[in-house]
């Protein structure tokens, strides 16, 4: 980056924190809350800290999806470094997009990777395990929960799945996609957004050839329409408005959603009880690259967000690609029916394009960014391309925009 661009970066950053304040390839502010510590209240917390509407109102929400949370080695590092020797800091690795996520009714990521133990040992490619301080830094940045469910779950066997699930709780964020136990699997994680109970549920296609832990089958959903639609339906009867479905798939540094997708994808939005869709919106994950998101059947699929946090990328060519540190932020608004017992509706459906600047150490809201600096062409690029990706299958007609 240029001089002035990182002057100008410095700056954003310093905007949007006040702002904020006041409202799976190889991969090269203030101390931070201490799992355990006390935690100011996030700005947005669509896990139910918004009070209850009165009785016959109906609120609308907004909800805030984004992609991968892959730390590398050099993504490790950077937080070590930015902790200034104690332990792991990763808020300000999200402190440029916070301002985005906390405004968020509901806002979810994908953690992709598990956590390791207190103190390490901590790794990044093949087998994950990262600083449980992933997580603070992304309750400080406004998420209510994320996915868990990926092809790395079980990358540490059933204690790395369960230490990820503790360390959630402990920070204050939920979890679907995997479980420690059978009932924990067996209910939908459940969120109040607005005036709407909002189901968020999780799956991955593969575990990268890992069994289940024994005695556990249900450890990690595994991407299976019927279990899909079996499990949309039972958080309909468990008083869910909305049906959000996170999938892990996809064909990985391919930018048009594979055959499993687009079959996938069309059953699903296909799927309904009672002349009523059973699932909401598909968020899908892994591909490491920005795909194309698509109104199918009437409801939205994200195909991939791309990756929102990685180290350097490289492809199947072994060729450095930057499209593996692109990636996009999905915001959608969502209003109450017209009448009980109908969807609810999306009336604006906006993408955020988003960048990993390894250099800066920080995930950039490429527009913001842009706004502040118009001429960095790095930015300009990146941000063309994810644009140029998520409106790959004309989602532009039926509404999407590029917002900041």
């Amino acid at each position: 980056m240029t001089k002035r661009t990182r002057q100008a970066l410095a700056l954003l950053s310093a905007v949007l924190l006040a702002a904020a304040a006041a409202g799976c390839s190889s991969g090269k502010d203030p101390a931070p809350a201490r799992l355990g510590e006390p935690r100011a209240p996030s700005p947005s917390t669509g896990s139910g800290a918004n009070s209850a509407p009165a009785e016959g109102s109906a609120r609308g929400f907004t909800l805030v999806a984004s992609g991968d949370v892959l730390p590398h080695d050099s993504v490790i590092k950077r937080a070590a470094a930015d902790a200034d020797g104690d332990g792991h800091d990763f808020r300000p690795m999200f402190s440029l997009v916070k301002p985005v996520v906390s405004a968020a009714d509901l806002a979810l990521c994908h953690m992709e990777t598990v956590y390791g133990e207190d103190g390490g040992p901590f790794t990044g490619y093949p087998a994950f395990q990262s600083p449980p301080d992933v997580a603070d830094g992304l309750k400080d940045a406004g998420y209510d929960g994320c996915s868990t469910a990926s092809n790395h779950t079980l990358d540490a066997g059933a204690e790395g799945l369960k230490r990820t699930l503790d360390t959630f709780d402990r920070a204050g964020l939920k979890h679907a996609g995997s479980a420690r136990t059978a009932a924990e699997a067996a209910a939908p994680t459940l969120y109040t957004a607005g005036s709407a109970k909002v189901a968020h549920l999780a799956y991955t296609y593969d575990t990268n050839g890992y069994p289940m832990p024994e005695g556990q089958p249900w450890a990690v959903n595994l991407m299976e329409k019927g279990k899909i639609i079996a499990d949309a339906r039972a958080a309909r009867k468990a008083g869910a408005d909305v049906v959000l479905v996170s999938v892990h798939w996809g064909t990985e540094w391919q930018t048009e959603p594979d055959e499993k997708q687009l079959s996938l994808g069309k059953e699903l939005t296909a799927s309904q009880s009672g002349g009523r869709p059973d699932v909401d919106m598909i968020l899908g994950t892994h591909a490491h690259i920005p795909q194309a998101y698509e109104k199918v059947n009437g409801t939205w699929i994200v195909y991939g967000m791309g990756d929102q946090v990685a180290g350097e990328m490289f492809n199947y060519s072994g060729a450095r690609d930057m499209r593996g540190n692109y990636g996009s932020i999905g915001r959608f608004t969502f209003v109450p029916p017209a009448a009980a017992g109908q969807r609810w509706q999306v009336t604006k459906a906006e993408f955020i394009p988003q960048m990993m600047d390894l250099s800066a150490g920080k995930v950039v809201n490429l527009p913001a960014a842009l706004a502040q600096d118009p001429g960095d062409e790095e930015y300009e690029t990146a941000r063309d391309a994810v644009s140029e990706a998520v409106l790959s299958r004309g989602a532009a007609k039926d509404g999407l925009t590029m917002a900041k």
